[in-house]
């Protein structure tokens, strides 16, 4: 795929992104020390795009709550994105780099903080780094356009599912799951909702994705065949009824509402994310993200009755991993209290910016 100039330019923007009763991370073979969290390399089919070895975070809490959060950082599909030495920082490729780090964010990652949504929960941190929304299932070969093969591992399932398989053995009974994700990772968010839904009935499943609602592109199920999304996929005979030509990254959400009717599902979004605007760029898409943006919402919350959404004014890039978490206000609604009402399960209303000059 041929790059945009103002794209290309604007892909250094991804670059830049025990209390009582708590039960603590159990120790795991390959497990290193962050502050405050345990880091396990799960080893096995996981891998990131170039190679290097896989790993995620996790600190331990209250046993009964867990936190699922897929991380955001960007996506390629092709040489001249998936090449970590290209320059073209569209993705981050390595699973130890600070923007894989929990310890260094904000927002819900901040335990100091006493407005965190989050507090006292166990909270498992999915690194990202394999170029494919966490859903891939392919290893690839592709060609920059000076000719250069780039090899590149799409294991982004195998690597969700290494981090889920831990949860699963070391949190068997938990009431309340929330799935979250920011960008990549939202695209992701409601596909492993259900997942975690098929493996815990007796948990409420919340989902919650942040900063991938604009994605209105025809590039989008080109995009998940080459990163083999459809491979090895849940024996879900609601997965049935979509075409694989034409899915939409929205269809995620309409797959899993259906299979699990009562689930409550969510987005985030800035009207203006620049992130996205750049990514829509980069498929060929022009139109202001503002636009497909509130088109998908509109057409998710008349075809899933429990979806909310909560769209902020302004240009920036997902909410839980920063500090505007708790200063965003929308039509009169802070966001941390929004999110609170998301973390203890229950309703909340569909928040517009129209109040602060939003269409």
């Amino acid at each position: 795929m041929r790059l945009l100039p103002a794209a290309l330019a604007a892909l250094t923007l991804i670059a830049a992104c025990t209390a009582a009763g708590e039960k603590p991370a159990p120790e795991t073979p390959g497990a290193a020390a962050l502050p405050g969290w345990t880091t396990i390399a799960p080893g096995g089919d996981t891998l990131c795009a170039a190679g290097t070895p896989y790993s995620f975070h996790v600190r331990g809490g209250d046993a009964s709550r867990v936190m699922i959060f897929l991380n955001g950082g960007g996506a390629c599909w092709s040489g001249d994105l998936c090449d970590p030495s290209g320059g073209a920082n569209a993705y981050t490729p390595f699973a130890e780099m600070d923007a894989n780090n929990p310890a260094r964010m904000g927002g819900v990652f901040d335990a100091a903080n006493p407005e965190n949504p989050f507090t006292g929960w166990t909270q498992v941190f999915v690194s990202y780094c394999t170029g494919d929304s966490h859903l891939g299932d392919r290893d690839a070969i592709y060609t920059t356009s000076a000719g250069k093969a780039v090899p590149i591992h799409h294991r982004g399932k195998a690597n969700v599912q290494s981090a889920l398989d831990w949860v699963y053995a070391n949190y068997p009974q938990p009431s309340r799951v929330f799935v979250g994700g920011g960008s990549a990772g939202a695209i992701a968010s409601p596909y492993y909702a259900g997942v975690v839904a098929d493996h815990y009935p007796q948990a409420e499943i919340v989902q919650y994705g942040g900063g991938a609602g604009g994605y209105r592109a025809g590039a989008v199920p080109g995009l998940l065949e080459t990163w083999g999304t459809f491979t090895n996929m849940p024996d879900w005979p609601e997965l049935s009824g979509f075409d694989r030509a034409t899915f939409t990254t929205g269809d995620f959400y309409r797959v899993t509402s259906m299979r699990y009717r009562g689930m409550r599902m969510h987005q985030f979004n800035n009207v203006d994310d620049d992130v996205q605007q750049m990514f829509l760029a980069l498929m060929g898409v022009s139109d202001p993200v503002r636009a497909l943006m509130h088109a998908n919402l509109d057409e998710l919350a008349k075809d899933i009755p429990n979806f909310r959404s909560y769209s902020a004014s302004g240009k920036d890039h997902t909410l839980l991993r920063y500090d505007r978490l708790y200063t965003t206000t929308t039509g009169g609604v802070r966001a941390a209290e929004w999110v609170r009402g998301l973390a203890e399960g229950r309703d909340v209303a569909r928040v517009t910016c129209q109040a602060e000059g939003c269409d």
